[in-house]
């Protein structure tokens, strides 16, 4: 390169020659008008006439290109050299460098092909591999969770559950990527494959269950189900995918038939909430006998130890319960007791005074 600015800088020197020297034709006088006849430069250039208005020094321009051809060797080239020859080198220096050096974050995984086939991984930071088309880079996300929601839209998604009955469910497949080699190569379409998986593992699950647990508190069981049996079988198709969770977002009847099911579930309800109440009736009962069952072992241990007293404790204690409430008249012999309002007496009603010949009580 600098040979030719070189040979540049030699044939600038040579076009600024006015050839008025003694080796070449034509001449100049002393005040450089050009005329014939007047005293030539021995050196074969004219004397320069100075600017209007200037001090005959250096024009500017000059100067420029003066130090120009001195930086780059003598001068540039006005030769016709081909100016693109140097625009190809600087763009093939700048494409080696964007096609060998790759730069890979944290959340990223660089899978490297040589001429069409895997060679290898980069890991995060700084890598460098050979010029395209020799190799290439295919730079994946490893940590981005990547949502599936199944269906897509507002249709229905029915699907039939172990005890013959249909539901509608919606539901939501969260998945990331842990193998990216896997990933690339293994399955041609990823995002259709995790989709038909889900469902299929759906299906076979609900198969299984009944209409109440589908849509009652059965599906987060279901959810866990559903996951465990999409990750066996992607591992089993080396898709490097790690499905994270599965969430059941809507799990109704079909439209079609709803307004019969909510007649269903409001008699389930009644019929539920009749055996609630039986229950607790029959608790009470059975706790209720329990205790009397635990004062008849008290008071037959008493017994035990004075038959006579308890049996008359007990005679006085059933009268008094069933004389207290009913109004009873007492006839005595030989002659009769006068009306007792016994139901008033514990009010705090007087006591009516006996009648004449009565015997006192």
């Amino acid at each position: 390169m600098i040979r030719i600015f070189g040979r540049g800088a030699r044939d600038g020197a040579s076009l600024s020659d006015n050839r008025g020297g003694p080796w070449g034709p034509g001449g100049g006088d002393d005040d450089g008008s050009g005329e014939g006849g007047g005293r030539r430069n021995p050196w074969g250039q004219r004397r320069r006439r100075p600017a209007p208005g200037g001090d005959g020094g250096p024009n500017p321009f000059d100067d420029f290109l003066r130090k120009s051809r001195e930086r780059f060797g003598g001068g540039l080239p006005r030769d016709g050299r081909p100016y693109w020859l140097y625009g190809l080198v600087a763009f093939l220096v700048l494409f080696l460098l964007w096609t060998t050096t790759h730069q890979i974050n944290s959340r990223e995984r660089g899978v490297v092909t040589t001429f069409g086939y895997y060679s290898r991984t980069l890991g995060p930071g700084l890598g460098f591999t050979a010029p395209w088309p020799i190799s290439s880079v295919e730079v994946i996300d490893v940590e981005e969770i990547r949502d599936l929601t199944i269906p897509n839209g507002q249709r229905e998604n029915l699907i039939l559950t172990g005890d013959q009955n249909v539901v509608n469910l919606a539901y939501t497949v969260r998945w990331n990527i842990k193998n990216p080699e896997r990933y690339q190569f293994q399955i041609a379409n990823p995002d259709q494959t995790v989709q038909e998986v889900a469902e299929s593992a759906m299906r076979a699950v609900l198969a299984r269950v009944s209409l109440d647990d589908a849509i009652g508190s059965g599906r987060a069981e279901i959810g866990r189900r559903v996951q465990e049996n999409m990750q066996q079988l992607l591992d089993d198709y080396g898709s490097g995918i790690q499905i994270t969770s599965v969430l059941i977002n809507q799990s109704v009847p079909p439209a079609a038939v709803n307004d019969a099911f909510l007649d269903v579930s409001a008699a389930q309800q009644q019929a539920q909430s009749a055996i609630n109440q039986a229950r607790a009736y029959a608790l009470q009962q059975t706790a209720r006998a329990e205790g009397s069952a635990a004062e008849f072992e008290k008071i037959y241990a008493q017994y035990r130890l004075a038959p006579e007293v308890t049996r008359r404790r007990l005679y006085y204690e059933t009268m008094e319960r069933v004389l207290s409430q009913v109004d009873t008249t007492v006839i005595e012999a030989p002659g009769v007791t006068p009306y007792l309002p016994l139901p008033e007496m514990p009010r705090g009603g007087a006591r009516p005074a006996p009648a004449e010949g009565a015997p006192a009580r």
